[in-house]
């Protein structure tokens, strides 16, 4: 009940904020329009409002969105204002950045450039003067105890013990233990008796260490009463795996994940990478035919390498590159493994013979890589995400934890890309990133690692 609440409590405050922009901006045109008519000495007068509605169509879906993946919703009542103005200040940048981008490639117009910066600063201290004001209403409610909600407790005393000594205060403020239950001692009536003392709607069976069949009878005992039971999954003790509720048709079940599960942050990464993918496609295609005929006019052989690689889940895919290497390169690879320079399955070598002049200009340019803009645009990579091996290699994985940066698709760019490249030698320090990359990911991650992969291509960090 409490975490629907929040997630209803966190919508609206998203509305709110959407509205709040909308304010901010028609705020800071105003400020401009009329001062340009009361005070002379501002000589310029600028479009109605009307031309600013274009932004509106960016700063109602997005502005909510970049706030959440800052982490500006994550409401405790000890954060401070400044740790919130910098999540909103960031994401008021990304804001822009978004309305800057559509001005360049859809040839929109601002009429006033002062306006944005007026919103630009002013925006920021709005959101988190209503955040401010949100959580002073929920310090006042805590203090009257309007927060917490009646709750028993379920289980054997270790079990319920350690579920209490593992909450943090913030959430001892939205629940109230008025009674504990020794699932192994007492009876199901006992249980009974106190759901009906208490008024409560809520019991949380901390049993990992009772008997399955008697969590059973208490969870039926409270699904009559028309009582809410929580039970906790740590009875399953994962590292890595978050632990999520799902269905199977009629049956529910429990889902250990270790990568990104479905949300609206992944699907605005699929279509980001399908708009981004068609966006470069076209920009570099100049750059590309000058790729194709000089790699055709320099050495014999297809323009394009094409390979199987290792997909989603280890699902096999076609990518394509600009051929760096001679044409025999693959038939040549036996005889130079002996002089490989990267520990595990994966096969580097520094000045490699196989590859040709043109080609090492290619491979320090990155430009080799950008055929794959169409594996992207297919849905077969993603502009971000671990490199795909070929198949031979994934082959070779010895440990577990490798294959699990199968997990999510591979990408043009990843952790690797902007820490070393070539000279990560460790393929285990590779694996290390991309399962860093799995484990952190969100959407500003994606939008970090694109901007920092712009200086290292053009400046060739750690590429050969």
């Amino acid at each position: 009940m409490q975490q629907r609440k929040q997630a209803i409590n966190i919508q609206l405050n998203q509305v709110v904020d959407a509205l709040l922009l909308v304010v901010v901006l028609w705020v800071c045109h105003a400020a401009r329009y009329y001062g340009a008519i009361w005070f002379d000495w501002i000589p310029v007068r600028i479009a109605p409002f009307r031309e600013f509605t274009w932004m509106l169509v960016l700063l109602i879906p997005f502005g909510p969105l970049l706030l959440e993946m800052q982490g500006f919703y994550e409401f405790k009542v000890g954060k401070s204002a400044l740790r919130s103005l910098d999540q909103a200040a960031r994401s008021m940048l990304g804001l822009l950045l978004l309305l800057g981008t559509c001005t360049i490639f859809l040839r929109l117009d601002v009429p006033s450039r002062a306006v944005l910066g007026m919103f630009a600063v002013t925006a920021p201290f709005a959101i988190v003067l209503r955040e401010r004001l949100y959580l002073r209403r929920l310090r006042a409610r805590a203090r009257r105890g309007l927060l917490s909600e009646p709750v028993l407790l379920a289980g054997t005393p270790s079990d319920m013990e350690a579920l209490e000594q593992s909450l943090s205060a913030e959430e001892w403020l939205e629940m109230e233990v008025v009674g504990r239950i020794n699932i192994e001692q007492q009876s199901i009536g006992e249980l009974v008796e106190a759901l009906h003392r208490h008024a409560v709607g809520r019991v949380v069976f901390a049993g990992a260490g009772a008997h399955l069949s008697r969590v059973q009878e208490a969870i039926a005992a409270c699904e009559t009463e028309g009582v809410e039971a929580w039970l906790l999954a740590d009875f399953v003790r994962t590292s890595i795996a978050r632990p999520e509720l799902g269905r199977l048709g009629s049956h529910p079940i429990l889902v250990f994940r270790s990568a990104p599960a479905l949300s609206w942050q992944l699907v605005f990464k699929g279509l980001m990478d399908r708009a981004g993918a068609l966006l470069l496609l076209i920009l570099t295609s100049p750059l590309m035919l000058a790729a194709a005929i000089g790699t055709r006019g320099s050495s014999t052989g297809p323009v394009l390498f094409r390979q199987m690689r290792a997909g989603l889940h280890g699902r096999p895919f076609r990518m394509y590159k600009f051929r760096t290497m001679e044409n025999d390169a693959e038939m040549r690879r036996t005889e130079l493994e002996a002089f490989n320079q990267m520990s595990g399955p994966v096969f580097k070598l520094a000045n490699d013979p196989r590859i040709t002049p043109f080609g090492s200009w290619l491979r320090r340019t990155s430009v080799d890589e950008l055929p794959q803009l169409w594996n992207v645009l297919r849905g077969d990579m993603s502009l971000v995400g671990p490199r795909p091996l070929p198949l031979y290699e994934v082959e070779k994985f010895e440990a577990h934890a490798q294959r699990r940066r199968l997990s999510v698709k591979p990408g043009l760019t990843c952790l690797w890309q902007i820490r070393g490249r070539n000279r990560i030698t460790a393929f285990d320090d590779w694996v290390r990133l991309d399962l860093e990359y799995i484990d952190k990911w969100s959407l500003w991650l994606d939008l970090k690692i694109l901007l920092r992969t712009v200086p290292a291509v053009l400046f060739g960090f750690g590429a050969r």
